[in-house]
């Protein structure tokens, strides 16, 4: 294991509310999933993906139990990780309204900074 290290933070409740409404295998794969961004230099894509067509925002890809979950997040400041919202895909494409309502809370975060 390297001594590689990023700051995750959480905008906001959105993320938390997401997080405690899911069952634990659920909760499990979100903690082991995080832990891995944030201790790997180089995170495969198939847990952290670039949003193409987006300003910079990212999705943390979670596969557990028997549903796929996404999180939303981007990079502030370099090593600092933001977590947005969450929810879980039903569809193969991912939501727009779930890209737009990250993107404004994106934006809303740095109003607020």
């Amino acid at each position: 294991m390297s001594n590689y290290k990023r700051e995750v933070g959480v905008y906001k409740e959105y993320f938390t509310d997401f997080y405690k409404k899911q069952p634990l295998v659920v909760r499990k794969k979100i903690d082991w999933t995080i832990l891995l961004i944030q201790t790997m230099k180089i995170v495969p894509e198939k847990y952290l993906k670039h949003l193409t067509n987006t300003d910079g925002l990212w999705e943390i890809r979670i596969s557990a139990g028997n549903g796929i979950f996404r999180i939303f997040c981007f990079f502030d400041d370099g090593n600092l990780i933001i977590l947005l919202t969450g929810f879980q895909k039903k569809t193969q494409k991912t939501p727009k309204n779930e890209i737009n309502r990250a993107e404004k809370l994106k934006i809303e975060y740095y109003e607020n900074k």
